[in-house]
């Protein structure tokens, strides 16, 4: 299950990244906003990095109008590590040395068919296990 969030900025993006997710057979779970209507985004990231903290949901994608915001939030949440991506190498690359659960993106920065790759690449990649990787992730934690 992939939990995914936006403010006013990102809902438009966000509906694209529902329905690509659905038609690639992902089970989504939307966690606001439901509008264009102004409204606070820590809200709903901070909703989805504590359903991915919790394991409730594998992985997190968050919009906002430059993904900037989200990406702090998010990142406040314990076990979070979420990463602001606007190319496909940095959603692979984080993927996998990082072993990023969370994608931030900023749908005022990037069109959709560019955010869509991004996500095919964040939610296609997995985590390397080099051992490099897995001690440095430690050190974060």
């Amino acid at each position: 299950m992939i939990a995914i969030g936006s403010d006013h900025g990102g809902y438009g993006l966000k509906l694209e990244v529902i329905k690509h997710l659905k038609e690639r057979g992902f089970g989504v779970k939307d966690f606001g906003c439901d509008s264009e209507e102004s409204c606070d985004y820590p809200v709903y990231g901070k909703a989805v990095a504590e359903a991915v903290a919790k394991g409730e949901c594998e992985l997190g994608i968050l919009i906002c109008g430059t993904g900037i915001g989200m990406s702090i939030t998010a990142n406040k949440v314990k076990g979070v590590r979420a990463a602001l991506c606007s190319d496909c190498f940095s959603a692979k690359a984080t993927k996998e040395h990082n072993n990023a659960n969370v994608l931030c993106m900023g749908a005022r920065t990037i069109g959709p068919g560019l955010a869509l790759m991004i996500v095919d690449c964040f939610v296609d990649t997995p985590f390397s296990n080099d051992e490099r990787h897995v001690r440095r992730i430690s050190m974060i934690e």
